[in-house]
């Protein structure tokens, strides 16, 4: 089971590149694109506490941010558990 959610759009690029970076860093993921799953879309209000921006990701069910948190979070080798 990925132990990382990324909440997304279908015309988002950052979540396009998001969602490859986590694949190129062998890092398995869950998708919920909240344009199409009103579920999710409830789920992801509560959980980014009304973020209004995609992608959000969340990591072993905590919230960590966008792209940028992610991309500072490699960068401190912060991610190194979840690498396949």
């Amino acid at each position: 089971m990925a132990r990382v959610t990324v909440y997304s759009t279908g015309i988002c690029p950052i979540c396009d590149k998001t969602k490859g970076l986590l694949k190129k860093w062998g890092i398995e993921y869950n998708e919920v694109r909240v344009d199409q799953d009103q579920a999710g879309l409830r789920e992801f209000s509560q959980i980014t506490n009304g973020a209004r921006t995609v992608p959000q990701i969340i990591i072993d069910g905590k919230w960590i941010g966008s792209f940028s948190e992610l991309t500072e979070m490699h960068m401190d080798d912060q991610l190194d558990d979840l690498m396949t």
